[in-house]
């Protein structure tokens, strides 16, 4: 269900499709490093990293801790600190982590659901950060929502994500059942809590790696979710990988075959899932931006993809780094999201959004 505030968020949205449609987006100068470089200086607002200089102009548990590591690298120590403040003052009071905080400080979930990997996002951060005394600070805190995560949404005889639940998720237009992406958040959690030690662990007890691998790898790749459905997924594949949880040569090389051979890194990185796939079920929500997460091409998850290919095949990750210099230049903007064409995203409701953080990321490749 719709909350006022997923309202006032579509409505933003809505307003600038309609200015980007009259007067364009932005045009940044400079080459492809200059041009990031000045994004993440918008993205900046004083307090926190907005996801984005356009529409999205919120603190986005999710993408920061995409970009966290990216920024951390290339310089933006400050920025990191400042925002962990931020997003962990604000979550405090409100006594939940969620997937936003709107630009007037509300949190929020979309879909409003409860977000499998926006507490697993902020602890692994904040593990990044390596600020022990902001962990001491708020581990009251942290350690209420780390057991309550336990509690909402693992099944403790299996281990794996309960799939009686629908949760928020990176494919938050979908509704799958026990995606694997979300179970490798899990995973990545319970790794992070192992690393920082001080925060409380019911994880601990179970073998995350054993269990996605029994449940969902199959055929040299991992399957989307439980549902039985055979398809290979961008998510499914990169995440496992880019967060650690796997580190065997043969099954990254064998995931990222798989990709490439459904043609999910072309034009360029990388697509949720190839045209001819039949998806989970869908939110209503999704007729305003049809085929939003469906074959479209995200740049918040291509650069994690030629991250680990980097790690097996450094010259293809070079030729997809090349293709992504050569698409900021040419719309001298860092943009969210393209149609499986490689033509910026749009719909009649809908224009993709620009000036995103995640061009952190592209500074962190070619540094």
């Amino acid at each position: 269900m719709l909350k006022p505030i997923h309202l006032k968020e579509g409505l933003r949205m809505f307003r600038r499709n309609i200015n980007v449609r009259l007067k364009g987006m932005r045009r940044y100068d400079g080459n492809a490093e200059k041009i990031c470089k000045q994004i993440i200086k918008d993205c900046w607002n004083g307090a926190y990293l907005q996801v984005s200089n356009g529409h999205f102009c919120e603190f986005y548990t999710r993408d920061f801790g995409f970009c966290c590591e990216s920024l951390l690298k290339t310089g933006y120590k400050k920025e990191v600190e400042s925002s962990l403040r931020y997003a962990l003052d604000i979550f405090t009071k409100n006594k939940r982590v969620t997937v936003a905080i709107s630009p007037n400080g509300k949190v929020f979930n979309f879909p409003n659901y409860y977000a499998v990997d926006s507490l697993p996002y902020l602890i692994r951060s904040l593990r990044l950060n390596n600020n022990k005394s902001l962990i001491e600070n708020n581990l009251f805190f942290l350690n209420e929502r780390v057991n309550g995560f336990m509690n909402i949404v693992i099944d403790k005889d299996t281990g794996l994500v309960r799939k009686d639940k629908v949760f928020s998720s990176m494919k938050d237009h979908s509704k799958r059942s026990s995606s694997c992406y979300d179970n490798v958040m899990v995973a990545m959690l319970n790794n992070e809590l192992k690393k920082i030690k001080i925060i409380d662990n019911p994880l601990k007890d179970y073998n995350f790696k054993k269990i996605i691998k029994e449940n969902f790898w199959q055929d040299g790749y991992f399957l989307d979710d439980t549902s039985g459905e055979k398809y290979v997924a961008g998510d499914a594949n990169v995440f496992p990988f880019w967060t650690g949880v796997f580190e065997e040569t043969n099954m990254l090389k064998s995931a990222i075959t798989a990709i490439q051979d459904n043609d999910l890194d072309k034009p360029f990185p990388i697509k949720y899932t190839s045209s001819s796939v039949k998806e989970p079920a869908h939110i209503g929500a999704e007729i305003f931006a049809k085929d939003y997460e469906r074959d479209s091409i995200w740049l918040h998850m291509g650069p994690l993809y030629v991250k680990i290919v980097k790690k097996v095949d450094r010259k293809k990750a070079a030729e997809y780094t090349e293709l992504y210099r050569r698409l900021i230049e040419k719309h001298k903007n860092f943009l969210e999201v393209f149609d499986k064409d490689g033509k910026p995203f749009k719909s009649p409701f809908y224009y993709t959004d620009e000036s995103m953080l995640w061009s952190s990321m592209f500074l962190d490749l070619v540094k």
